[in-house]
This record gives C-alpha cells, sequence and structure tokens, in this order.
C-alpha cells in the first residue's frame, strides 16, 4: 500500500489525503467524510465516488442530510477521488484512468478538437483502488464490505461498468451514472459476454444502477436502456440491475439527481 499524507480541509468532518499509487506511483487526492453517527454492527457502508472535486461536497452534505436520526439511512463513509489539480474533471487524467484499450480509429472528435488524452489505463486503475485507496479507508474506519459502492459519470460510469464486468467481487454496488458506453466502438459489450458467461457460477450477490438524463444524447439514452434487456438472465443468479431516467435532465444536470437516488441505493436495506 502506498504512503497516505494527511493534509487540512476546509469543511468540518471532512478530511483530505495525498497518496502516491500504481506502477507509476501518480498523485491521488483522496477527499473522506466522515459519518455523523456511531458505526452499525457490521461497519460503516462506503460510498467511493470518481471525479470527487466535481461530486463530493453534494454528496457529503446530501449524506448529512439522508443519514439523519431517527428516520435516516444508516451513517455512511463518503470517500472523493480527485486529482492534484483539483479540476471538476480533469480530462487528461480521469481519461486514461476510466477508458479501455482502443483503437484510435474507433473514438469520435472530441468537440473542442483537440487529441485525446492518453488513455486505456483502466484495470492499472482498478488496481490502485483495490491495492491502496480502499485499504486507506478500511484503516481509517471500520467497513461493511457488504456494502461498498462505486460510482462514476460519463466515461466514470464506463469505468464502473468496466469494473462489474471484470473485477465483480470489488464492490457489492456498482452505479453508472450516463455511461459511455460506445468507448473504442463498444468494448464494453465483449466484456459484457464473457461475464454473462462467467456470472452464474460466482454465487455473487451484487447490485447495479444505471441512470441516465432523458435529454442526454440519444444514443447515451439508448445504450444505457439496452444494456438492461441483457443482464435480465442473471437476475437468478444473484444480479439486481436497474435503470434510472430522470425527465429533463441533461448529461450535467442529471448529477445532482443522480448522487441523491445514489444513497438510496447504497443504503436503503431490502
Amino acid at each position: 500500500m502506498s504512503r497516505a499524507l494527511e493534509i487540512s480541509f476546509p469543511h468540518p468532518g471532512c478530511e483530505e489525503y495525498i497518496i502516491y499509487a500504481g506502477g507509476s506511483q501518480l498523485e491521488y487526492r483522496i477527499l473522506v467524510s466522515h459519518p455523523t453517527g456511531e458505526p452499525p454492527p457490521e461497519g460503516y457502508p462506503v460510498i467511493y465516488a470518481l471525479d470527487g472535486h466535481a461530486v463530493f461536497h453534494t454528496l457529503a452534505e446530501s449524506a448529512r442530510v439522508q443519514t439523519r436520526g431517527p428516520h435516516g439511512f444508516d451513517p455512511v463513509v463518503i470517500v472523493g477521488i480527485g486529482y492534484p489539480s483539483g479540476e471538476a474533471f480533469d480530462m487528461s487524467r480521469r481519461c486514461n484512468d476510466f477508458t479501455m484499450p482502443a483503437r484510435q480509429s474507433t473514438l469520435p472528435k472530441r468537440p473542442d478538437g483537440r487529441e485525446w488524452p492518453e488513455y486505456g489505463g483502466a484495470d492499472s486503475f482498478l488496481a490502485v483502488l483495490a491495492d491502496d485507496i480502499m485499504p486507506l479507508i478500511s484503516g481509517l474506519f471500520p467497513v461493511d464490505r457488504r456494502r461498498q459502492a462505486l460510482f462514476g459519470h460519463s466515461l466514470g460510469g464506463l469505468f464502473v461498468l468496466h469494473a462489474l464486468f471484470t473485477r465483480p467481487s470489488l464492490f457489492s454496488h456498482y452505479a453508472a451514472g450516463s455511461p459511455s458506453i460506445w468507448w473504442g466502438d463498444y468494448t464494453l459489450l465483449t466484456e459484457l459476454e464473457a461475464f454473462l458467461t462467467a456470472y452464474p457460477n460466482m454465487q455473487l450477490p451484487r447490485q447495479l444502477m444505471i441512470t441516465v438524463g432523458a435529454d442526454e444524447l440519444e444514443h447515451m439514452v439508448r445504450d444505457s436502456e439496452q444494456l438492461l434487456p441483457r443482464l435480465e438472465p442473471l437476475a437468478e443468479h444473484g444480479l439486481q440491475a436497474r435503470l434510472v431516467k430522470f425527465a429533463e435532465e441533461s448529461h450535467l444536470t442529471v448529477l445532482p439527481a443522480t448522487l441523491s437516488r445514489l444513497l438510496r441505493f447504497t443504503l436503503e436495506r431490502g
């Protein structure tokens, strides 16, 4: 595990850690919001959110409200995974961390006309999550390993699906917001086929939530809608999958609604 350096953070109940992780010892900023109550007997659930500087504050404050007693959800640890730039969406880092290898010819032109940043490091970033970030959190809090969620939006949503299809044992809840299923000429669907074959023998109950705004690009909505029927045969083997489509929301305006639903998805007991 990499060494973590704690630094000051301006919001009460929150901390920021600097870690250097992976083979290249890249720097990550880990934002942590403490739970507001004592842990349940099995430990705290944890939500890991990609693009931490974009979503951490909204998610942490939503958790403070929705976990208030006597009728709130169980207290939860919120973890935002960000980068040294502090940018809401650090394209150069997130593009590499959240995507699988792809041929340049399969990628669309970017809206600003620039070349794509380095990409294809999703498996390396999965290792950082498993070997560095998750052990950091379990060293700080008693953690309920049966309620650990991963959330990502757009390319982050693609990464969440990649994580489910290739390392389903890592988290219990997978929340893919507006996933970029189109990446690399739909290479994710090849991973899906392998997952469909392997999952029935895993005996590994898992939950998946895909969210999308109804006013997003047509192919983004269509891709999310078409993925769910392909996963339906796995319901009898323990995969609970759902799609939530938010009316009158676009690719960015859908984020607050998704974050609120993420808490219920992770914390609601069946």
